[in-house]
């Protein structure tokens, strides 16, 4: 007994001395971004994802094209809509965390009843289950700027970015050696991705909890914001403040946690949300230079989201994959990487973005408007693959361009709230074009026309900016002109007394 008492001794100094060295060796805000990294490797690491279609409609599921195309889809859009912005509210009030457990608990789900649940009422909540998936994601970026200080935004938010897109490549180039290569199983393939959502759902627990949020606040902290924000006379800036983040566990902390929260479903704690929420709305949306890169990001997402939705059923009809070789994964794969070089090329890109950027957008708009119309057009499928990856590209990279000028005039907390907006109203639209071109109960067209109807959506997308942007290119010519004949004007004068 007095052995084990030792070795138990023992044990908890070795514990408590490298949790020492860890606090003293890692950097507070090193910690929550390596677990964050890795959660978001693994869960988007869904090497099953791009063979969702062919899983489907074969010998697994046995659902047809149609019911798949004009019934199933149809319900992951709506249930997304009616999810999102309770859950970015709720996101915030539950401080992140929870959120990211709820997705990683919903990703197992998701391919539980992909691997073992037959008949067309389960893959109907097949649906509902991945719209809480996918309506949860806001929480993978807004936890990480709830608990490192602002100073490391740009990199954590690198490393994230590069996490995602590492696991997704990986995932989809696995899933295509695995089913070209090895000549796996579609359901085999799921049950590997299902084992390794699982351990994406078990890094979610490791995540450190936050001690704040950006807009439910405790009374004390909510009035020193107030406080701060009026001496600046902007939202946002006690964003620099250093989060406190809980990672021991101590019961000094806990007390101090259960002390904090006493007021966390206060009326007062909603009405000073509600204000800071109202704050942040007006803030983002009072220029009207936002205002249309908002409106670009909301009407391109809604069209992206759409064919990305759909483009498995165009590759199946174009040449089925019950009877043909298909290269899903790769294509996915190859999209992710050039895309990722669209996107990472714009931070060498000298422009000004305030005078061109419209231009940009409606310029590139017309290509993926082309590109979306070769994959409607073509009966090759290497053609399909090529304007999808041509697509894929120029909405990439225009969504980092857009990104960008949004985050860069605004504080964290209406980035927040204007991402949380734009997405809304995007999948607002996205519903409208769901409900008219894609449900049955209304047209119910096929695949090949629903991607003439994307097409032309991006076109008119594409000639609305391209107005906008040649005006205000027009107009700023205009204004460097005149600048300059009154400088010479003025020179003129200076002279003539002279």
């Amino acid at each position: 007994d007095e052995e084990t008492k030792h070795l138990s001794t023992r044990t908890k100094t070795a514990v408590a001395l490298f949790y020492c060295w860890t606090k003293m060796t890692i950097p507070g805000w090193v910690y929550p971004t390596i677990v964050l990294s890795l959660y978001g490797f693994f869960a988007n690491c869904r090497v099953a994802e791009p063979f969702l279609t062919p899983y489907m409609i074969g010998p697994h599921k046995n659902i047809s094209e149609q019911v798949l195309t004009n019934y199933l889809f149809p319900i992951w859009t709506y249930s997304y809509l009616a999810f999102l912005f309770p859950v970015f509210l709720l996101t915030d009030f539950l401080r992140y965390k929870p959120i990211i457990i709820i997705q990683g608990l919903f990703l197992v789900t998701n391919y539980i009843l992909l691997c073992f649940a037959p008949g067309l009422a389960a893959m109907t909540f097949l649906q509902v289950n991945y719209a809480v998936v996918t309506s949860t994601e806001v929480a993978y970026f807004s936890y990480i700027y709830s608990v490192i200080p602002v100073e490391h935004y740009q990199r954590a938010t690198g490393y994230l970015r590069s996490a995602m897109l590492a696991g997704y490549t990986f995932g989809a180039s696995l899933g295509q050696m695995l089913i070209s290569l090895a000549g796996l199983d579609y359901f085999y393939i799921n049950a590997i991705t299902l084992g390794i959502v699982s351990v994406a759902f078990l890094i979610s627990l490791t995540l450190p909890m936050p001690k704040r949020s950006m807009f439910f606040k405790v009374k004390d902290d909510a009035a020193v914001d107030w406080q701060s924000q009026q001496e600046e006379g902007q939202l946002g800036e006690n964003q620099c403040e250093k989060p406190v983040v809980d990672k021991s566990g101590t019961g000094s902390e806990t007390e101090e946690m259960e002390h904090r929260s006493t007021g966390w479903c206060s009326r007062e704690n909603v009405a000073t949300a509600g204000r800071l929420l109202w704050q942040s709305f007006r803030e983002s949306y009072s220029s009207r230079r936002l205002i249309y890169w908002s409106l670009w990001w909301a009407l391109a997402t809604a069209g992206y989201v759409q064919v990305f939705n759909y483009i498995q059923l165009m590759w199946d009809h174009i040449e089925s994959s019950a009877t043909s070789s298909i290269y899903n994964g790769g294509v996915e794969a190859a999209c992710s990487l050039v895309g990722a070089a669209a996107a990472f090329s714009v931070g060498f890109i000298k422009v000004t973005w305030a005078v061109w950027g419209e231009l940009a957008l409606g310029l590139f708009s017309a290509v993926g408007a082309g590109a979306v119309f070769m994959m409607a057009l073509t009966t090759n499928i290497w053609t399909c693959y090529a304007g999808y990856v041509l697509f894929k590209s120029c909405y990439m990279f225009l969504i980092t361009i857009t990104t960008f000028q949004i985050a860069s005039n605004l504080s964290m907390e209406c980035y927040a709230l204007t991402f949380g907006i734009n997405t809304f109203v995007a999948l607002s639209l996205q519903t409208i074009i769901t409900v008219i071109v894609v449900d049955e109960a209304a047209l119910g067209l096929d695949i090949v026309t629903q991607f003439v109807i994307y097409g032309s959506y991006y076109g008119v997308i594409s000639l609305l900016f391209l107005i906008r942007g040649t005006y205000t290119a027009f107009r700023n010519y205009s204004h460097a002109q005149h600048t300059v004949e009154q400088e010479e004007k003025s020179g003129e004068g200076i002279s003539e007394r002279f």
